[in-house]
């Protein structure tokens, strides 16, 4: 059945399902957090979340994921669109954004408290490269037409690289959420290797 096809009614208990089950992972962690739980928070039965979601939890937590991340992606879009024209207000957009929806993100700041090893291994050897791939064939785009299609991909690497690290073990002197920073960081380290390249 195509997504046109579908009617309020079916949409609207799946995305009830997948905003409750978040905000109990937020709460309670992944391990932590039982369909039960997520069942009360969305006002429904058991059954049903297994009739939205079959396999149950793991694959409702797969749905929250997939969900999050296209939020994320289509608001970094946004802000890449925003400054496409100007290559250090692209950079700008892009760190800040990034920074900020890890930084700003409930459940994840828990997970990666109480249960990195829910996150870490998603964004850690062989599965970093996939995350790292994905990021350049997302942004190269954005950053081709101030790099070249050669570079695009390379930059994008190198930048969710430093935004990565910076994010999950942030240092004194960065906060690349915040955007005064985040230029002063693009201004001193990014733009000057991107342009002897």
């Amino acid at each position: 059945m195509s997504a046109v096809a579908l009617t309020d009614r079916e949409v609207h208990p799946a995305t009830r399902v997948v905003d409750a089950a978040l905000a109990c992972f937020g709460r309670w962690g992944v391990a932590r957090t039982t369909l039960d739980d997520v069942a009360r928070e969305a006002g429904c039965s058991r059954a049903t979340i297994y009739r939205l979601f079959p396999g149950g939890k793991d694959v409702l937590v797969d749905a929250v994921a997939v969900r999050e991340l296209t939020t994320f992606l289509d608001g970094l879009a946004a802000e890449l669109d925003r400054c496409a024209g100007d290559l250090e207000g692209l950079l700008v957009a892009g760190v800040t954004c990034a920074s900020r929806t890890i930084r700003d993100h409930a459940a994840l700041q828990l997970l990666l408290r109480h249960e990195p090893e829910v996150v870490l291994p998603l964004v850690a050897f062989d599965r970093l490269d996939v995350l790292l791939d994905a990021a350049a064939a997302f942004a190269a785009p954005w950053l081709e037409p101030h790099v070249g299609p050669e570079w695009a991909p390379r930059a994008v690497e190198w930048v969710a690289r430093m935004i990565l690290s910076y994010t999950f073990a942030p240092a004194d002197g960065f906060d690349l959420a915040n955007e005064v920073e985040a230029r002063r960081f693009v201004r001193t380290f990014v733009l000057p290797g991107l342009r002897k390249g």
